[in-house]
């Protein structure tokens, strides 16, 4: 029986399963969830960012986000501060702390890229960025244009 070629759709599942286990075990070495590590890699980007912003920068619900953010800042890795306009809205950015984590966690997980990259030409990858960018748009799913 001949083999098949497996669907893109299913390619790309196996990858997001795959960049996922790998990043939980290499985040969880500094004490975080991919999800914890995904919203302090979002605050670098974008600090001042109110619990509902930071949910739907990572892909969580704002309840999700609110038990995430009270973690986040018990273990000194964020802090809130009020809006000056709104004293209601509390807006949060990395303490040093959690840039020091950040930065230990984005090299491991720098590591992880290097290793799933080491297949792919160098000259190729910034292509295979655009492409990969290009389907997540392609789906509605966000993403700047190169």
């Amino acid at each position: 029986m001949p083999e098949t070629v497996p669907r893109f759709s299913y390619v790309v599942a196996r990858l997001d399963r795959a960049v996922r286990r790998e990043i939980d075990s290499r985040v969880r070495e500094h004490g975080l969830t991919t999800t914890q590590y995904t919203a302090l890699s979002v605050l670098a980007s974008r600090s001042g960012l109110s619990n509902a912003q930071l949910a739907r920068r990572s892909y969580i619900t704002p309840q999700s986000m609110s038990q995430l953010v009270g973690a986040l800042e018990r273990g000194g890795l964020i802090e809130r501060i009020p809006d000056p306009d709104h004293r209601r809205i509390l807006r949060a950015q990395l303490t040093a702390k959690g840039t020091q984590v950040l930065a230990s966690c984005d090299a491991a997980v720098d590591d992880m890229e290097r290793r799933m990259l080491r297949d792919v030409p160098a000259g190729e990858r910034d292509r295979l960025r655009v492409q990969l960018m290009a389907c997540v748009r392609g789906l509605g799913a966000g993403l700047p244009t190169p």
